[in-house]
């Protein structure tokens, strides 16, 4: 496909929000949210208590784009042959070999469902294919199909029947989203649209071969130099030891932002960016999407876990306080 203009690009974006919106009532921050990570070409952890929505808005994306779909219930029995595949001794021929019969993972869009109702070990079996876009089974290695993303859902953890994410997993996703409760008037528009005679289904908005060309041209989208000094400054003010951290970090954080988390704030504001059909990166697009690209990868210690501490909070004391 021909590269895409900054219209063309929002045009699209458009075209897909307005499909969900379709089926999904309120949540605009949510969608607009989970629709830069795609376009960014990463994965997104939504959380939430049970019936908010957040499988019916991944399943929604995957009417609304054009890709491969599959889903995956985490339950505590699920085994990593589940989700990956695994080899099957066939008969079929003159001799009988070992075939490989692909998990519901090699699919574009993966909605990974209650992922913490899984055990660790089979929740790190999403760990390869999330960061390589690979599958490794019996000793030979399956490259999946671009586009490839991720969405999981999450119940929160104090929830019974649910084991934390690994760290290494949680670094992973591009964002973090946390998903509330909607408002007196959000719930009788949902209460209207899903008791009634016919249920909303959202249309086809996109197809791969677009959701590629508007991740390149999110890519080719310039950062300022002292935006991307503004950024390494944040990330390292995460970390207790930094100079520059704050009274927040140094007295309840344990482990802070990742490389990984500066990627996601600068291709999260990019694509903010082209949204806004601007072809440059503002300190704006940064703080728009600061809180779900960080909130997952500040780990708090054991004071901080005490005292009821949020790393939003943590968060935004930083965005507030670090010079620009």
């Amino acid at each position: 496909m021909t590269a895409l203009s900054i219209e063309q690009f929002r045009q699209i974006a458009t075209r897909i929000e307005q499909e969900v919106d379709k089926v999904i009532v309120g949540q605009n921050e949510v969608v607009r949210h989970v629709l830069i990570s795609i376009l960014a070409g990463g994965h997104v952890l939504l959380e939430g208590v049970p019936g908010l929505g957040k499988t019916m808005l991944i399943r929604t994306l995957g009417q609304a784009l054009d890709l491969k779909f599959s889903r995956i219930q985490f339950t505590p029995d699920l085994m990593p042959a589940d989700i990956l595949g695994t080899e099957i001794l066939s008969d079929e021929g003159k001799q009988r070999e070992f075939r490989f019969r692909p998990g519901p993972i090699f699919a574009n869009l993966v909605l990974a469902d209650e992922i913490n109702r899984a055990t660790p070990k089979t929740q790190s079996a999403l760990l390869e294919a999330m960061q390589e876009g690979s599958v490794t089974v019996a000793q030979k290695t399956y490259r999946l199909e671009e586009p490839f993303f991720v969405l999981a859902t999450q119940n929160p953890l104090e929830m019974e029947g649910t084991y934390p994410l690994p760290e290494a997993q949680l670094d992973r996703f591009f964002f973090k989203v946390n998903v509330n409760m909607p408002d007196v008037g959000e719930m009788v528009e949902i209460l209207e649209r899903t008791t009634g005679k016919e249920t909303a289904t959202a249309d086809r908005a996109a197809t791969g071969a677009e959701i590629v060309a508007m991740r390149a041209l999110a890519r080719a989208v310039p950062v300022a130099s002292h935006v991307k000094e503004y950024i390494a400054r944040l990330m390292l003010a995460t970390h207790p030891e930094d100079e520059n951290a704050s009274p927040l970090v140094k007295k309840y954080v344990r482990y802070g932002v990742s490389p990984r988390g500066g990627q996601a704030l600068i291709l999260g504001a990019k694509v903010t960016a082209l949204l806004d059909g601007r072809y440059n990166v503002a300190f704006e697009d940064v703080h728009a999407i600061a809180l779900a690209a960080l909130r997952h990868r500040v780990l708090l210690n054991f004071d901080g876990l005490a005292e009821g501490i949020k790393t939003e909070q943590v968060i935004q004391e930083l965005l507030k306080e670090m010079p620009k």
